[in-house]
C-alpha cells in the first residue's frame, strides 16, 4: 500500500460545502500514479512504449464528507495484476480523526495506442509483480 497525502481545495467543494463526488476518481488516479511510480514505472516512458492502461471498471463508496481544507490521506492499494489488467482498492481517510469518507476500485487494461488489448512487456510487469508481492507478503 502507498499513501498520497493532499489537502482538499476549494475547487474540489460543491454549494454544500462539501468536497463534489466526481473529486474522488481524482484521488484515486493520484493514488494510482504514485504506485505505480513508488514500483519505478514512468508513466511516460510506457506511453512512449505505445502502451496505454484505460479503466474499464470504477466503483465508490461515500461514507462521510470531505470538506475545504480537510488534508485527506489515499491510501492506494494493488489487489491484482497480470499482463493484460491490474485492479487498485482505495481508503480516502481524514487525516485529522481517522474518519473512512470513501473506498473504491479500479480495473485497468493493457492497450496500445489504438484501443487493442496487448501483454505488458515483463520489463513493465515484473516491477508491477514486485510490488504485489510485497503487499501480500
Amino acid at each position: 500500500m502507498i499513501t498520497v497525502r493532499e489537502k482538499v481545495r476549494f475547487v474540489e467543494t460543491d454549494m454544500m460545502g462539501v468536497v463534489h463526488h466526481a473529486n474522488y476518481f481524482r484521488w484515486f488516479e493520484m493514488g494510482r500514479v504514485e504506485y505505480l511510480r513508488q514500483v519505478n514505472i514512468s508513466l511516460l516512458e510506457m506511453m512512449a512504449d505505445n502502451i496505454v492502461f484505460p479503466i474499464t471498471h470504477v466503483d465508490c463508496q461515500y461514507r462521510a464528507s470531505a470538506k475545504f481544507d480537510d488534508h485527506i490521506l489515499i491510501e492506494t492499494t494493488m489487489t491484482e495484476v497480470s499482463p493484460v489488467k491490474m485492479v487498485f482498492t482505495y481508503k480516502i481517510v481524514r487525516e485529522a480523526d481517522g474518519v473512512l469518507l470513501a473506498t473504491g476500485s479500479t480495473q485497468n487494461v493493457f492497450t496500445d495506442n489504438q484501443g487493442k488489448i496487448i501483454r505488458l512487456p515483463s520489463r513493465y510487469i515484473s516491477n508491477l509483480k514486485m510490488g504485489f508481492e510485497s503487499v501480500r507478503e
